[in-house]
């Protein structure tokens, strides 16, 4: 729609057709999820447009109902499946908007009519029937972020929801450590979170359903919930000779296919991420749009029409009181593309501390080790999540290196931000790991720290009995200076790995331990990062009754 829309807006005498398999042509599939759970209360609010609207507001010729069975390339046609018969429709410029089908895998049982999945306003419509007639056991199979919101909103009408997903944490992009806090926020929201398995089957019985997982769980359901991932809906056009990889359409940078006169653009297209260069579709409302509109410019004005951005993937969800938002690359995609990378992590407040309401933005940012260019950024927090990611992507577009973060004017006010931004603060620690005045260590290399170096622990005594790695000396960073010959004795020629509750007060006390001539390192993000690193383990690995030297 965007790109008949801005086709229209460049030539008053095209003539435009639009055909829509399904019965709505403009709708809120990003909405879907807040229907099914009663915060948005009027279907029609999900209709963005009607045919009747776009045919005053545009004058386009908009055909629901209307399904393309097949292309004639050569003849420059397409045969149309409609109730009134199969017709067939001449084009000079044919744009291809498929979008992504929902996966169903194929477990015995999927058949089961408790089982929907949430792409389109009839099956929002089907699911909040359910609700409102009484289901009180939900199953959402797939923790991504349509699941996620799923269940959210499922929990919220006040049903028992399990969440299952394959992957080892939900939202499996996310970073573990930024996963870790979405997990206990979905159990504090009373959700029953599975991961690390797969649903095996689908028992139908005459009141509800089983779910039987791999590792025998049963897991009862008035209504099941399929949310394991899309795939590009391309068949048809792959037959008519549009290239594909991996079932996606193959498209330049402004969206033309391979078959003379027919462009593509949205989640059944190809596309080239911005930091990595691989190559995958990416099922994103933002991009899709944007890309329409690009489309319609290489169609009516093709000598000025600018190419289409790779996209950088900027994607948010709400997790009830959370938000986690992320921005470019994350780690895993970070090595499968062969790309070094040093990780920062910060838990920065989003406003003045001393304003009232004050909270953690918990960041993750990867940084290219040699340039300092931006690479991907992640974030989890109860406000200022939204902004920080923007403002990170926005940075990431344009190319800018993270010690240019600090340079950056942001809008402060004690309600909304700080004089050192959460973005300015990642920049100036980007910029201390790169010109060598902080080295990290990291929570993952737990193990190998323990067995190879001293840990020192400067935080205040009422938080080192909250929680410490055994064997860690305990010297808080306002008395350092003073006992620096007590962490020389205890690391006896070892190096020295600093730690505090969130990384500010370590990296102080790095500078210290450093300065007097021994191989010190900061963890990076604290306790904080390492307790979300070690997630359910956290309390077998973290010694909170012996008080050691130092204490």
């Amino acid at each position: 729609m965007s790109c008949a829309a801005r086709a229209r807006r460049l030539d008053e005498s095209a003539e435009i057709i639009v055909l829509e398999r399904g019965a709505h042509v403009s709708f809120a599939n990003c909405g879907l999820p807040y229907f099914v759970g009663g915060e948005i209360t009027d279907p029609r609010a999900l209709l963005v447009q009607t045919p009747a609207s776009l045919r005053a507001a545009l004058a386009l010729d908009v055909r629901p109902g209307n399904e393309v069975i097949s292309v004639d390339a050569d003849a420059h046609t397409v045969t149309v499946r409609s109730a009134d018969g199969v017709e067939q429709i001449a084009y000079d410029a044919l744009v291809l908007s498929p979008g992504a089908s929902a996966f169903v895998p194929p477990i015995p049982g999927v058949d089961s009519p408790r089982v929907r999945t949430l792409r389109t306003v009839e099956d929002a419509l089907a699911l909040r029937v359910k609700v409102t007639a009484g289901a009180r056991r939900a199953v959402v199979l797939g923790a991504g972020f349509i699941g996620i919101e799923a269940a959210e909103a499922l929990a919220a009408q006040g049903l028992d929801v399990s969440v299952v997903e394959l992957a080892p944490q939900p939202l499996p992009p996310v970073e573990p450590e930024l996963a870790w806090l979405v997990s206990e926020e979905l159990r504090a929201l009373g959700i029953d979170l599975r991961v690390g398995v797969a649903a095996t089957s689908i028992h139908h019985g005459p009141d509800a359903d089983t779910v039987v997982l791999a590792d025998g769980t049963e897991l009862r359901a008035d209504l099941i919930v399929m949310s394991v991932g899309v795939r590009p809906d391309t068949k048809i056009f792959e037959e008519a000779g549009v290239a594909c990889e991996r079932g996606a359409m193959i498209v330049d940078t402004h969206g033309r296919t391979n078959v003379p006169d027919v462009w593509a653009v949205g989640d059944a297209t190809l596309s080239i991420d911005a930091v990595t260069g691989t190559r995958r579709p990416v099922a994103l409302a933002g991009p899709a749009n944007r890309a329409g509109r690009l489309v319609a410019d290489d169609i009516i004005r093709p000598e000025t029409a600018r190419e289409i951005p790779q996209p950088v993937g900027t994607a948010i969800v709400r997790v009830g009181s959370l938000t986690a938002a992320l921005t470019g690359a994350n780690r895993m995609a970070l090595d499968g593309a062969g790309i070094g990378c040093r990780t920062l992590h910060l838990h920065a407040n989003q406003h003045a501390g001393y304003f009232p309401g004050a909270s953690q933005i918990h960041l993750v940012v990867h940084i290219d080790p040699g340039t300092g260019r931006l690479l991907g950024a992640q974030a989890v927090g109860t406000e200022g999540v939204d902004k920080r990611i923007d403002v990170l992507a926005t940075a990431i577009r344009a190319g800018m290196s993270v010690d240019e973060l600090i340079d950056l004017d942001l809008a402060y006010s004690p309600p909304y931000g700080q004089a050192k931004d959460a973005v300015n603060l990642t920049g100036m620690v980007g910029e201390n790991v790169l010109n060598g005045t902080l080295k990290l260590w990291y929570a993952e290399d737990l193990d190998d720290v323990l067995d190879d170096a001293l840990i020192l622990d400067v935080r205040r005594h009422d938080e080192w009995v909250t929680g410490h790695v055994p064997g860690a000396l305990h010297i808080p960073h306002t008395e350092l200076r003073g006992r620096i010959d007590e962490v020389r004795e205890q690391a006896a020629g070892r190096p020295v790995r600093v730690m505090c509750a969130s990384g500010v007060r370590s990296a102080i006390a790095h500078r210290v331990v450093t300065q007097a001539g021994m191989d010190s390192a900061s963890l990076s993000g604290g306790i904080l990062t390492l307790r979300a690193t070690l997630g359910g383990r956290a309390s077998d690995v973290l010694d909170t009754e012996s008080v050691l030297q130092g204490a």
